[in-house]
Formats: structure tokens, C-alpha cells, sequence
């Protein structure tokens, strides 16, 4: 409620109060407000309340309750000695719309302290990776390493296996899911010979001028490490690298269902791997290849094994519309996880993301490749931009318009804070089966497009979903939600329909309610077994980890702007 809207409910009541008559007898009134004046709920002290008012009202939020008191007790017995009768109603009525935004900031502490209790609860339960633990791993001599599973601009990416690694079963390959196309009445088998023989993947970085020594080659790829465990380093390597000499590592993200985990990280001699000649011979050193140009030595990373990237999948297959919001949802979480931890990918694109399915069948997505990610230890994701040598990151097609229209210079500094989540707004297209409006090609570029100029969404796609992407792709920072007000939104329109009904953007009580039965659903099944483990029931633990009543509140503003818009567009077509 505004104080604008609240001042005006308390106009009309104490306009009401005037015309029937109810202040002639100014002893009475006082009386009752004498009476009245203390009838004010318990405050939770454990929680202060935050800036659900604009800033301009700062005045109302600190010293409010103490002011509408003296309004309702001192004030009015002063003035119903004397005055006019109009004027003792337009005071009563300022009085009583003080009040009722003292009522209004009283559900907000309430609704801050639930928010604030369920985050308490799931914020520890904290994601445990479904591949357990390495006991071992740090030469290259450990693993068996197989067939080339994938190759970037600056490494290649090998399937592989340890007999100290645990082997699991694991999901559908690209393979697999290229034959359900084909005979979508076979039942789709959830095995993977290949993957159950390589459950790792090791990552070959390629090293052209990093030198051939650990510290040095740590240094100069630094970036990969931000993924990594608390044990992907040996102990000794980790002292040299952060003892100062060599340059700090980046700050390292805590484990997330939809972040990728580097189990192991160290440098070995390069070898001579399937198909190297073919693939990549220059980036071979020269004892492998005389016109190579590599070093001998370089990082080598240790992952999970996954079936195949979002690209892939997207190839051969169609997501329904639930699976697609999921999947669009999950890289909001990845995003939202990122930015929490003062860390921007900077390279967002369907290849760079890998997926598996859990046991539904539903896509889980998983962000990689973090060699162009900002990692400061400021975490403030704002990056000088002094010199056209700084760079900007990688994938120029997906940059958001702040960092492609960037122009260096004393002072400049581009923000990446809602940079990704711009991105997860273009690659939503390709989630429902359409093409990047942003890829070569298509016509628009982020420096310069204009958001009319968007390609409209499958009719199929939810309204939501859909307003959730158009909101992503606004070209103003300051207009476009963070990640999490966008996860927010979705996971209000997948789960809290019912909620949202009748709901304004002020009043959260029904929400709260609604937070509370959603965090006993939540938890019942996290104890139920294997249905914890679902992607759907990953997301949920996700969201309530992070409840913030302030986002929370500007998603459901965000909702019920969308669906005022179409009711609109429908009474008016």
C-alpha cells in the first residue's frame, strides 16, 4: 500500500467519520482514541523492516509508529477543544492514514520474519553433488581416458574413468535420444553403456603462453578453477598459488545443482590424445607436433561426465512447455547462485550449458566453462573499462546492450549485475524452439536493437514465461529484473497460481501463508526418498533458500503488471 493510497483511505474515513455526525461530541471521541491508541500488534523484534517504501518515505519507516500515536492521543486533544468541525475531520483523517501505513510497515516485519525463517531452513540444507566424492586423482596417470566428447576455442574435452571413481548409472545420450525421435513408441532407456564405463570427463585446456610451470599455467587460467571443490587442488598447490606471489585465485562458488563442479584441477605434460592431429595439431607442443605451438605442460580439469549440451538436445528434440519453463528456470537459478557470489559467466550460450535428465525424465541443465567469467574480489560485478584492451568477455552475439555499447574511457565501468540474466533471456528463444534473435543472421544486434523489433513467442509458450523473457531483453538495466526477481516470477506462476489469485503487489499475507504449506510440502518430500532429487524438487529448495520478501514483492508486481496488460489487450480487441 502507498502512502499516496493509504492517505487517501484515511481522507475518506475521516470524511465518513464527519458526516455521520460522530465528532460532536469532541470529549467522547478523545475518549475512544485515548482508549483506541495503544490497540497496536506485537512487533517482532528479531527482525527489522527493510525498504518495502520508496526511499523518499524513509521518514514514515523510522519514525512512523511513534507519530501516529501523538496524532491519535496529544494531537487530537488539543484540537477538539477548538477549531472547526472540518478541520478535526481532515485530522482525524491524516491521523488514520498514518496509521494504517503504520499497520501496513507491522505485515511487512511480519511477512520479512516469515520469509526470512523459511530461508533460515533451506539455506542449509546445502546441494550434494550425485557423484561422490574422488579419493584420488591428481596426475594424469589415474585416469583412463577415452574417446573426444567436445572441443572449444581454447580446450577439448575427453570422456574418462578412474578406478578409485565410483561408477553410477547415468541418463539418455545424444544417441539415445536421436533413435526416440526416430521410434518415439520404444520406451526411452535411462542407461548409458558409455557413460557408465567414463562417468568423468576431463577437460585439456590448451596452453599457448602460459608458460610450462604449475604456478604459472594456475595463474593465467585461474578463471576455470571458480567451479572448482574444496579439493580440486592438492594442499601444496593451493599455497602456491595463494600465497600472494603468484596472484590470487578467484573466488570459488559453493556447489549448485545447476552449476558445474570441477572435482580435480592440476597440470600435467600434454599427450598425444585421440585424434589431437586432426583436432587441434597446432596447439600441440612441439615434441608431439614440430609446427605446434603449445607448451608441454598445461591444466587439466576433472568433471562429471554429462550426455550432451543444451544445443545438442535442442537439435533432436522438443521440451514441453512445463520442461522448458523449468529449463529456463534453472538457468536463472545458475545465474542468480553466480551473482550471489560476486561472479559473472560472461559467456552464456547453449553450448556452454551440458544436460542430463533425473528420474522423471525432466532436462537438468548444468553451466560450464567459466574461462571468461569475472571473478573480483570486490564482488561487485562492475568491471573498469579504461582501455579497448580490457575484455569485455566472450560470445559477442549474447552480450547485453550495457557491455556491447560500452565505450572505454577515464572512469567508464560496465556492470555486469543483470548481464547473464539478458542472456538467459535470448537463449529462452532457442529453449522453445526458435532461433536466437541475437545469432548472426537474424538481423538484430544487442547494440542497437530495439525491443519492439523482438520476434514474438509461440502462441504455446505460457503468458508468464513470455513475460518473464520480454522483461530479460528490456535494453535498460535499471527496467530489467535481476535473476532472482525472474526466477521469483516463475516459480510463482509454476507453483503459486492459486496463491496469486486476488493477490495486489502490497499485501503479502496470503502469499505468506501460502510460503509456509509450500515449505512442509517441500521438506515432506526431501524426506521421501529418491523424489527429493528431482529436478522440479531441486528448484523449489532453490527458491525458498533465497526468499527475500523485498524480490518476492516486486515479482508479484511484475506478474500482475503482465496480466493487467493482457487483460487490457483483451477488452480492447
Amino acid at each position: 500500500m502507498s502512502v499516496k493510497h493509504a492517505l487517501t483511505r484515511g481522507l475518506e474515513l475521516g470524511r465518513s467519520v464527519f458526516s455521520l455526525g460522530l465528532l460532536k461530541s469532541g470529549g467522547r471521541v478523545a475518549a475512544k482514541l485515548r482508549a483506541d491508541r495503544l490497540r497496536v500488534g506485537p512487533s517482532v523484534r528479531t527482525v527489522q523492516p527493510q525498504a518495502f517504501l520508496p526511499s523518499r518515505y524513509r521518514y514514515y519507516r523510522t519514525s512512523l509508529k511513534g507519530f501516529a500515536a501523538q496524532l491519535q492521543s496529544a494531537g487530537f486533544r488539543r484540537r477538539f477543544g477548538g477549531g472547526s468541525p472540518r478541520n478535526r475531520a481532515v485530522f482525524l483523517a491524516f491521523g488514520l492514514g498514518v496509521g494504517l501505513i503504520e499497520q501496513q510497515l507491522e505485515d511487512d516485519r511480519r511477512s520479512a520474519a516469515t520469509c526470512q525463517e523459511i530461508q533460515a531452513v533451506f539455506s542449509k540444507k546445502r546441494f550434494q553433488s550425485p557423484l561422490k566424492p574422488l579419493i584420488s586423482g591428481y596426475k594424469l596417470e589415474d585416469y583412463v581416458i577415452g574417446n573426444q566428447i567436445g572441443k572449444g576455442s581454447n580446450a577439448a574435452v575427453y570422456e574418462a574413468a578412474a578406478p578409485f571413481a565410483p561408477q553410477k548409472e547415468s541418463h539418455s545420450t545424444l544417441v539415445q535420444l536421436r533413435e526416440d525421435e526416430e521410434e518415439r513408441d520404444t520406451p526411452r532407456s535411462l542407461t548409458c553403456c558409455s557413460l557408465k564405463t567414463f562417468p568423468l570427463a576431463i577437460k585439456m585446456m590448451w596452453n599457448f603462453g602460459a608458460g610450462s610451470s604449475s604456478e604459472a599455467i594456475l595463474k593465467s587460467m585461474s578463471q576455470e578453477l571458480v567451479p572448482a571443490g574444496p579439493l580440486a587442488l592438492r594442499k601444496e598447490m593451493e599455497q602456491i598459488t595463494l600465497d600472494g606471489h603468484f596472484g590470487d585465485l578467484p573466488k570459488r562458488v559453493p556447489a549448485h545443482p545447476n552449476v558445474i563442479t570441477v572435482h580435480r584441477a592440476f597440470t600435467a605434460d600434454v599427450p598425444l590424445l585421440p585424434g589431437a592431429h586432426e583436432e587441434y595439431p597446432d596447439v600441440l607442443p612441439s615434441r608431439l607436433n614440430p609446427a605446434g605451438l603449445g607448451n608441454n605442460r598445461t591444466l587439466f580439469l576433472v568433471m562429471k561426465n554429462y550426455p550432451c549440451t543444451l544445443r545438442q538436445y535442442l537439435e533432436v528434440t522438443s521440451p514441453s512447455r512445463r520442461q522448458g519453463s523449468l529449463m529456463v528456470l534453472q538457468l536463472l537459478e545458475a545465474v542468480d547462485h553466480l551473482c550471489r557470489q560476486g561472479v559473472a559467466h560472461r559467456d552464456l550460450k547453449s553450448d556452454n550449458v551440458l544436460l542430463e535428465f533425473d528420474s522423471d525424465g525432466c532436462p537438468r541443465l548444468v553451466v560450464t566453462d567459466f574461462g571468461c567469467c569475472l571473478a573480483q574480489s570486490d564482488s561487485s560485478l562492475q568491471l573498469p573499462f579504461n582501455s579497448m584492451w580490457v575484455s569485455r568477455g566472450g560470445n559477442a552475439s549474447l552480450m547485453a546492450p550495457e557491455v556491447s555499447t560500452a565505450v572505454p574511457g577515464c572512469g567508464v565501468v560496465i556492470d555486469y549485475s543483470k548481464s547473464d540474466a539478458w542472456a538467459v533471456g535470448a537463449i529462452s528463444y532457442e529453449i522453445f524452439g526458435q532461433q536466437n534473435p541475437f545469432y548472426r543472421g537474424t538481423g538484430l544486434e544487442s547494440r542497437s536493437y530495439q525491443e519492439k523489433q523482438l520476434p514474438p513467442l509461440a502462441s504455446s509458450v505460457p503468458a508468464d514465461v513470455q513475460l518473464v523473457i520480454r522483461l530479460l531483453l528490456r535494453r535498460n538495466p535499471n527496467k530489467r529484473p535481476s535473476a532472482r526477481v525472474a526466477a521469483n516470477m516463475l516459480h510463482l506462476s509454476l507453483w503459486g497460481r492459486k496463491a496469486l489469485a486476488n493477490q495486489d503487489s502490497v499485501g503479502m499475507k496470503k502469499l505468506s501463508d501460502w510460503l509456509l504449506c509450500q515449505s512442509a510440502v517441500v521438506l515432506l518430500k526431501g524426506c521421501s526418498g529418491p523424489s527429493g532429487n528431482t529436478v522440479e524438487a531441486e528448484l523449489q529448495r532453490s527458491f525458498l533458500g533465497n526468499l527475500d520478501l523485498e524480490e518476492l514483492r516486486t515479482a508479484v508486481g511484475f506478474l500482475l503488471y503482465g496480466r493487467g496488460q493482457r487483460q487490457a489487450c483483451i477488452l480492447s480487441a
